[in-house]
């Protein structure tokens, strides 16, 4: 099992406070940062994190969070190249050039990315992607129905989650601001360009 998206921002949070304050937020700050809107939440995916092995939780003390951080080696290090800006939100055209290699730990991720999108937009605030976040892609033609995709209309690249029914498609954001994005493969220059991997967040 792999970190949600939410559980993997709370490990970034959780790192870059260790890093600047020298001790781990209180679960109070954690929830803040998190947008949650209680204390018990932010525990829940502490306690989740514990789980997974990527922190160890210290009973009967303030602030008893700890680290875990996974050896680093060549073998566990990728390489992996940041192309240009996906929407979330309306799809909007995507450059495809390299602008720069990420250095990344494999383990942040839920499948291993093939690169790197810059998001625009805030269509699927409730799944945890912000704009600016750098999310994971893996290259893939099929995906299953719910799972969060990355696709092509008409030149153009969006993430959203995937829906189809026959030959009916549908995108679908993850904020009600936003309406679903209907596709119609005989008419629309449509290709799934592959899943959602995992992210990260910029500091």
């Amino acid at each position: 099992m792999s970190p949600t998206p939410i559980q993997q921002r709370l490990l970034q949070y959780l790192r870059r406070h260790i890093a600047d304050h020298g001790y781990p937020p209180s679960q109070m700050e954690m929830a803040a940062a998190l947008g949650l809107k209680q204390n018990r939440s932010a525990r829940l995916h502490l306690e989740a994190l514990a789980r997974l092995g990527l922190i160890e939780l210290i009973d009967g003390t303030a602030r008893g969070v700890r680290l875990i951080e996974p050896t680093q080696d060549a073998s566990r290090v990728l390489q992996v190249p940041l192309l240009g800006r996906v929407a979330a939100g309306r799809p909007i055209g995507s450059d495809t050039d390299v602008q720069r290699h990420v250095t990344l730990d494999p383990g942040l991720f839920r499948l291993k990315p093939d690169y790197l999108l810059e998001v625009v937009g805030d269509s699927m605030l409730l799944d945890g992607i912000l704009p600016h976040d750098l999310i994971g892609v893996q290259r893939a033609s099929t995906a299953r129905n719910g799972q969060i995709v990355v696709a092509r209309i008409d030149g153009e690249f969006t993430v959203k989650r995937w829906e189809r029914h026959g030959g009916a498609i549908r995108l679908l954001p993850r904020n009600p601001s936003y309406a679903p994005i209907e596709v119609d493969p005989r008419t629309n220059d449509f290709a799934l360009e592959g899943l959602f991997a995992g992210l990260i967040r910029p500091a």
